[in-house]
């Protein structure tokens, strides 16, 4: 069966251009890039040539920039180091932030004896810059982490006014822009962070690569040790294959935000959205429209359990996620569906749906068809009305 796959949030298709820049170090080109002859310094300039096509498209110098092994450990690391490194007994997240910084801060807490202040959104999902401001007053504070983008809604944050806010009261800002880098215009310096996350099977990339902004002139304390690769701040020989997999993805999608690509993905997801929302009753599309990233789509579909939706749909060749792809499984609303005010009820009826540069106008249709007759269906089934307004948060 072919499947239609609207699940990039999760994780995206790796691009055939990224992967055939990939192979060629992991077969002759198998050189360790901290050696000192001709060939290893060959592997050495291609992991540079990457560093510098992730620069171009975050905005960073690349001395800013250290290759890690994804997402969560670029996380890991960033609030590790603020945390050995900061003064302070009080951290700032939020509460739609990516487990992964939740869980982080949550042992700094038991280990360290943190206290842990959780900002609030808006049932648009946006978050509440007053309550950062509340928080940022009571003093004793190390840092703030909040996300660039929710992995979930895909709302965009107004990080660049939660990092004035922080840096006036003196305290160091990161930001999970895992959901955010290559899907959105981000240039490091403007948005002025101490420290940004970067995953790269999030934007074609292979999975187990990443990277972390690390401002200059920031202090750093490095989470591994060894033999003082990337400038001592993540030792261990150097993923050169998926690092240069990473170069050229970034590359890739720096060239799609300049000719307004993500355009086309955001006027297939609109497409898909008003088609759902014209030919079925009882849809509510959740978020902050305004502020979403060109591809994720939040839905919520009245008498309709999401579990029962995404079987059908796996049956009809649709692969899509209900909220966030870590919620998989779990029968409980995920903490940002809470977090906006969701019932239980909405939230256990939410399909997120996340298309890619990949995505065709055919599929759309496609998948506004099969998400009719699941819905219909479903609703047969469990005796859902299939009333109701259609409902759009546009603040």
């Amino acid at each position: 069966m072919v499947v239609i796959y609207l699940d990039s949030n999760a994780t995206s298709k790796v691009h055939p251009e990224v992967l055939e820049v990939m192979l060629p170090f992991l077969s002759e080109q198998c050189y360790n890039p901290s050696s000192g002859y001709r060939a290893g310094k060959t592997v050495r300039n291609a992991l540079e040539l990457a560093r510098q096509q992730l620069a171009e498209l975050t905005g960073a110098d690349t001395e800013e920039l250290v290759f890690t092994g994804g997402g969560t450990e670029s996380n890991s690391m960033a609030l590790s180091s603020l945390a050995k490194l900061t003064k302070g007994k009080k951290i700032i997240t939020g509460q739609i932030e990516h487990s992964s910084v939740l869980k982080t801060c949550e042992r700094l807490a038991e280990e360290e004896g943190y206290e842990i202040l959780k900002v609030g959104v808006t049932e648009g999902g946006v978050y509440e810059l007053s309550m950062l401001e509340d928080f940022l007053a009571q003093g004793d504070v190390a840092f703030v982490s909040l996300m660039f983008a929710n992995n979930e809604t895909g709302v965009k944050q107004p990080i660049e006014d939660a990092c004035k806010i922080a840096h006036a009261h003196g305290v160091p800002f990161h930001t999970d822009a895992i959901q955010a880098i290559g899907k959105t215009a981000v240039d490091v310096h403007q948005l002025g962070v101490d420290f940004l996350s970067i995953s790269g099977h999030k934007f074609h990339a292979p999975k187990g690569v990443g990277a972390l902004y690390i401002k200059s002139g920031v202090r750093f304390s490095p989470l591994v040790l060894g033999g003082g690769q990337e400038a001592g701040r993540r030792s261990g020989t150097e993923n050169v294959a998926s690092i240069v997999a990473l170069g050229k993805a970034a590359e890739i999608m720096n060239k799609k935000l300049d000719e307004g690509d993500h355009l086309q993905v955001m006027k297939l997801r609109d497409l898909l959205q008003e088609t759902l929302c014209s030919t079925i009753k009882g849809v509510e599309v959740n978020g902050d429209i305004s502020l979403r990233t060109a591809n994720t789509l939040h839905v919520s579909f009245e008498g309709c359990e999401a579990g029962g939706l995404l079987i059908l749909l796996d049956e009809y060749g649709v692969a899509c996620s209900a909220g966030s792809a870590c919620m998989t499984g779990k029968q409980q609303p995920s903490h940002v569906q809470k977090a906006m005010g969701f019932s239980d009820k909405k939230a256990n009826s939410s399909l997120r749906i996340s298309l890619s540069i990949f995505t065709t106008e055919e599929e759309i249709v496609e998948t506004a068809a099969s998400i009719k007759k699941a819905v219909e269906k479903l609703r047969k089934v469990q005796g859902g009305s299939g009333v109701g307004p259609v409902v759009i948060y546009t603040k």
